[in-house]
């Protein structure tokens, strides 16, 4: 059983996966920092705060004025976080645009690997039975006149 474990392991498909795991959190930490650090202040700054991700309405419970979202939870309070989830949503957008981006140009380099690979078994070919045959009546068609 560890024979065949290690075989699984050692295909490149897990291999390939384990490696986009790896690059997809690290992305996900570069779009949670470009979101948290440099869009909500700018989104902060257009609604009058300075943490977007931090608004919230109070739906029922008693909140003291300025709490953060934290505090306004802490307390009890039912709070509709709209802010929080507008930011997961921007995360959500950007990771999917990058997402596309990628796919489409690993599509674009598999398509470009393939016509080539396509062309060179063409040309490796050479000609086809059938333009060898009209190669060949043309022959004798010269011969006769």
């Amino acid at each position: 059983m560890f024979k065949e474990f290690k075989e699984f392991i050692a295909r490149g498909n897990v291999i390939d996966l384990a490696v986009g795991i790896i690059i997809g959190a690290a992305f996900t930490a570069i779009v949670n920092s470009l979101v948290a650090d440099l869009i909500n202040p700018i989104i902060g700054l257009l609604t009058g705060g300075t943490d977007f991700s931090g608004h919230y309405l109070v739906l029922k419970g008693e909140v003291p004025p300025g709490a953060s979202l934290q505090v306004a939870r802490d307390s009890g309070a039912s709070v509709f976080a709209y802010g929080a989830f507008l930011s997961a949503v921007i995360n959500f957008l950007i990771i999917a645009w990058a997402v596309f981006l990628l796919v489409k140009a690993v599509n674009r380099v598999q398509s470009a690997a393939s016509r080539q690979k396509e062309a060179e078994a063409e040309a490796a070919a050479g000609p086809t039975q059938e333009e060898l045959l009209t190669e060949i009546r043309d022959e004798l068609r010269a011969r006769r006149t």
